[in-house]
């Protein structure tokens, strides 16, 4: 590597670590500790940039030249930056490096190519094109098997390690490669026979459907039982799409093995937004119920209404977190769920920063939402920000009037 780009890297390293050391890191860990283990706590207020961060960390502003190293540029950069906005991010004194796979992976990881036909604009809407069109189809499909290339792995936690790891420690992640959405089942069917027609199998050929849902949620027990079988499930493998602190499992720790009953399982139905509860448990719930209960804590749902969903939630013996949309009631989730579940609440982003700023609307729609959701376990989660009109003193506001809103809640 160049001596410009381990500079570059160890700079931003430098300051992730000084951050890392805060005293406000602490204060950070006991609230999500408590606040996922249902103990009342004022609410956390958390921000996932998501499809902002070119604007906050454009390609033109990187100065690394090597392309790995580039891309821990980007990850140090967005850690100083998410420091910057004050919210309840828990910085760690850590870098994570993720474990390189053999086998198909990406739009290969099922056998045949996922495909997706775009639909105007690079970066805009896609339709779906399914590879799974005729039963005979299904023959194509690979199970897949957790190995990793140890070489690959070694070597790209040695150059991290060369770079930066006399300043944070360098963490390889070694869980398998099917989790989060690649193992919620809804998303790769939807990918391998398409969102309508995965509706409409379920009338007209459900036995199919079954049998392409079994295939997919055997495969990704595979993976998940040979991880477990050769260690690699480590305690910073989970996934919640919060902070994965709680008083009922070990808190997160650098290259630690950990079994799936320590660890967060996340797990989401996207796809089946539009599915009634009795086809969502039939086709989905059903599915993914073995590989949820393996988990010590489970965290459903992402970008989908489950307000009608939740009687139908609490199967899942270790459900303990549960996505309350934009599109959701917040109300009947709330008389629904009361304090037996944390509630994680997405105001609608084009409301909050995405169509313009606006502070009064911002505290009356979050005032409108906690007020809602009164005496429950609930989080403010800005997600799914789609653009800040490059301005990330908007973020910074939006966090200090959250947390005005949600003190008024502790």
């Amino acid at each position: 590597m160049s001596d410009q780009d381990r500079t570059v890297v160890r700079d931003l390293a430098k300051q992730v670590a000084e951050i890392s050391q805060m005293a406000k890191q602490n204060v950070r860990r006991d609230l999500w500790r408590k606040h996922n283990s249902l103990v009342k706590t004022r609410p956390p207020v958390l921000v996932s940039a998501g499809a902002s961060w070119p604007e906050v960390c454009p390609d033109s502003e990187l100065k690394c030249k090597d392309g790995f190293l580039r891309h821990v540029e980007v990850r140090l950069r967005q850690v100083v930056f998410q420091d910057s906005l004050d919210d309840d991010h828990i910085v760690e004194p850590w870098f994570t490096v993720g474990a390189a796979f053999v086998g198909k992976l990406g739009d290969f990881r099922w056998g045949p190519q996922i495909k997706r036909t775009p639909r105007g604009a690079p970066g805009g809407t896609w339709q779906f094109d399914p590879p799974i069109r005729k039963e005979e189809d299904l023959a194509q499909l690979v199970k897949p098997h957790h190995v990793i290339n140890e070489q690959v792995t070694a070597a790209n936690a040695a150059k991290v390690r060369e770079a930066i790891g006399d300043i944070l420690e360098v963490d390889v992640d070694r869980g398998p490669a099917y989790r989060s959405f690649t193992a919620d089942l809804s998303y790769d069917s939807a990918n391998l026979r398409g969102l309508e027609q995965v509706m409409l199998d379920m009338v007209e050929r459900p036995e199919w459907l079954h049998k392409l849902m079994r295939f997919l949620s055997e495969g990704v027990l595979t993976c998940h039982d040979e991880a477990d079988a050769t260690g690699d499930w480590h305690l910073t493998s989970g996934g919640n799409q919060a902070m994965c602190y709680s008083l009922d499992l070990p808190d997160p720790k650098p290259n630690t093995a950990a079994t799936r009953k320590q660890l967060w399982c996340f797990a989401a139905a996207q796809e089946y937004a539009w599915v009634g509860p009795k086809m969502h448990d039939e086709f989905l719930l059903r599915y993914q119920m073995p590989i949820m209960k393996e988990f010590g804590l489970v965290a459903y749902g992402c970008c989908e209404d489950l307000t009608k969903k939740l009687d139908m939630l609490k199967q899942i013996p270790n459900l303990r977190r549960i996505a309350i949309t934009p599109q959701a009631d917040v109300r009947a989730s709330a008389e629904n769920l009361g304090r037996e579940y944390v509630l994680g609440w997405r105001p609608n982003p084009s409301l909050m920063i995405c169509n313009g700023f606006d502070p009064a609307r911002v505290r009356r729609v979050l005032a409108e939402g906690m007020e809602a959701a009164k005496g429950c376990n609930v989080e403010i989660h800005l997600k799914d920000v789609q653009t800040i009109d490059r301005k990330p003193e908007n973020l910074r506001e939006w966090v200090r009037i959250a947390k005005g809103v949600a003190e008024q809640y502790a």
